[in-house]
């Protein structure tokens, strides 16, 4: 089965969530997606359909111009920005 890319339905989305630890991996590797999330993408509520998710690094801006220039021409979707954040501890 090919892949397909959601799309959102509005314009702008920013939101915060947390990562939990998983012991199985000793890593904090399970996002949390929030509720206006899955909002703007309603096909996340499919329970027989199977998600998976695309990651891109990169370590130079004109690396990631070059990627954002390409999908425009291209007409794809727009990534989802996510920056990994510590959280200052109490």
């Amino acid at each position: 089965m090919e892949e397909q890319i959601l799309r959102p339905q509005r314009n702008k989305l920013e939101t915060k969530g947390k990562l939990s630890y998983m012991e199985s991996t000793h890593s904090w590797s399970l996002m949390n997606l929030r509720k206006p999330v899955i909002e703007e993408f309603p096909q996340l509520k499919e329970r027989c359909s199977a998600f998976g998710y695309k990651m891109t690094f990169f370590h130079e801006y004109e690396e990631l111009e070059k990627l954002i220039r390409k999908l425009k021409r291209d007409g794809e979707a727009l990534p989802i920005l996510v920056w990994l954040v510590k959280e200052k501890s109490i």
